[in-house]
């Protein structure tokens, strides 16, 4: 069963409510950008250069739906500096030509990381702590597309509170290990000094959930957060990625609208960056879950959307086709369907889920 309790699902029903209205204009020519625009908001999705150039209707359907895009692996320190001092730009650049060519916002994701560094990285954290492997590449990565981004996700999951680290914080990360928790505001500072204009953002997952594991993260995030804004570190906004697990986690309205509250509180934007929901260990039934995962997605939305210093949403992905969930085992089906954890299916038809964003910015507080 869904897992969302009592009071977000009587509000759940009332927004659903509207489905018939949201349905009709599906199948109008509007995509979730416009009816984002309309409401100051914004709606975008995470691709890959190869699908932009190798699949006419998935761009097709990018450029209609997505008012912003993000790179989904391809501004990741492994492909674009996999050997060092090398950089090949090669699939940004086409991202970006794409965008500017279609009136889309850009995106960066991410220039400080854990994961996704080339191999020759970690040594050269550990044996050499030198800055200069922070803010040399930052200043050559954001200084290069200074202008032409809207946003930077500087720094990626930084909090890990099963590390056994006081505050929470990811001590196992060769950045922290090497320079504790300081390297988080050093790649704010080179980021602001590379692009001064840019919108920049701490991105973290798993913050989402009506439990104590994602209260301890919740926690974490919050205490960082306060720290860097008293340290005068030039963060601007934080990322809630939104990958939900429908059937695997719980979810509360209440919940997510504090921990909102609280970012809100220090003057920082938010945005939903990732925004999936995964469906394993739901119905079998293709459409039972297509309901659940709307009603889901309504209820985080619609939370969010009543805040107005929440700027919108990105899913990671827009069709299940090409869907970071249809290709990780613990996600897939044994029966060979694909996860539905996106607004369009495989065959880019929008489904129940485009539905329920479109009727949450519909809903939204502009």
């Amino acid at each position: 069963m869904l897992n969302i309790d009592r009071r977000s699902f009587l509000a759940l029903v009332a927004a659903l409510s509207t489905q018939g209205t949201a349905q009709a204009s599906s199948t109008d020519g509007d995509g979730l950008r416009a009816r984002a625009a309309h409401h100051h908001r914004l709606f975008g999705a995470s691709v890959a250069s190869r699908n932009l150039t190798g699949d006419r209707q998935f761009a097709a359907a990018i450029a209609r739906e997505a008012g912003v895009l993000v790179a989904e692996y391809e501004t990741k320190r492994k492909a674009v500096e996999p050997s060092q001092g090398l950089f090949d730009f090669s699939g940004t650049d086409a991202i970006l030509a794409f965008a500017r060519s279609n009136g889309q916002l850009m995106r960066g994701h991410t220039l400080v990381w854990h994961q996704a560094n080339p191999a020759w990285l970690e040594d050269q954290i550990l044996s050499t702590k030198s800055e200069a492997l922070i803010t040399d590449y930052i200043a050559k990565v954001a200084g290069r597309y200074k202008g032409h981004f809207q946003s930077w996700d500087v720094v990626n999951e930084v909090v890990e509170p099963q590390d056994g680290h006081p505050d929470g914080l990811r001590s196992s990360s060769p950045w922290f290990k090497a320079y504790g928790e300081g390297y988080i505001d050093t790649a704010f500072h080179a980021a602001r000094a590379a692009d001064p204009n840019a919108l920049l953002f701490y991105n973290e997952t798993n913050v989402e959930g009506d439990s104590d594991w994602f209260e301890q993260r919740r926690t974490a995030t919050l205490k960082l957060l306060e720290r860097l804004v008293s340290r005068n570190v030039p963060i601007q906004g934080f990322g809630i990625q939104g990958h939900l697990k429908a059937y695997r986690a719980k979810y509360s309205q209440q919940v997510i609208s504090k921990f909102l509250d609280e970012i809100g509180a220090m003057g920082l934007k938010v945005m939903i960056t990732e925004f999936d929901v995964a469906d394993t260990k739901g119905p079998v039934d293709p459409h039972k879950r297509d309901a659940d995962i709307a009603a889901l997605t309504g209820m985080f939305l619609d939370t969010a959307f009543s805040k107005p210093f929440v700027l919108g949403c990105l899913t990671w992905g827009l069709t299940d086709k090409y869907s970071w969930l249809s290709q990780t085992p613990s996600y897939m089906w044994s029966d060979g369907q694909l996860p539905r954890g996106l607004p369009l299916d495989a065959n880019f038809d929008r489904k129940p889920m485009w539905n329920a964003i479109a009727s949450s910015f519909d809903r939204s507080a502009s």
